[in-house]
């Protein structure tokens, strides 16, 4: 039987308290709680596919970058440095995540194929770019480039 990303992280936790771990264990209590919030909103409980667990997880580490740069801006190196470890935490569930220049290229086959001349095409670009990227680039790091790209 094949483990859920959710007993994968669940395992990970107890593996956490045993071994004393604090900001591991922190972390990932946090991320469980959110997946659970996740799984009683709505009208009816339901158990969340893995596809679903990684969007939460992605959710919680994008909200640990912010928080990191909010603290960072805010003079709170510490606050801000704990935030990233965090990040790093929650970062060894997710898939590894494309770097600037193969999203650049993503992008560039996207604009080809799709004949877009400029900013109003932004649309159909992105529309090729996204199933191509999903789950492997923050969509604002995509959009920045679709952007740069149709801009000229």
């Amino acid at each position: 039987m094949t483990t859920t990303l959710k007993q994968r992280l669940q395992d990970d936790l107890t593996t956490a308290i045993k071994g004393r771990d604090e900001l591991r264990s922190a972390t990932l209590r946090l991320t469980l709680t959110a997946i659970t919030k996740e799984e009683v909103a709505g009208t009816t409980a339901r158990q969340l596919s893995d596809d679903e667990v990684l969007t939460v997880i992605t959710r919680e580490a994008k909200k640990r970058r912010e928080a990191a740069e909010a603290f960072e801006q805010g003079g709170r190196a510490e606050s801000a440095q704990r935030e990233r470890a965090e990040g790093e935490v929650l970062a060894g569930y997710l898939p590894q995540q494309l770097t600037d220049e193969e999203i650049a290229a993503i992008v560039r086959e996207a604009v080809a194929e799709s004949g877009a001349t400029g900013p109003k095409n932004m649309g159909a670009v992105m529309k090729l770019v996204n199933p191509k990227v999903a789950k492997r680039a923050e969509g604002g790091r995509v959009a920045a480039e679709v952007k740069r790209q149709l801009a000229g």
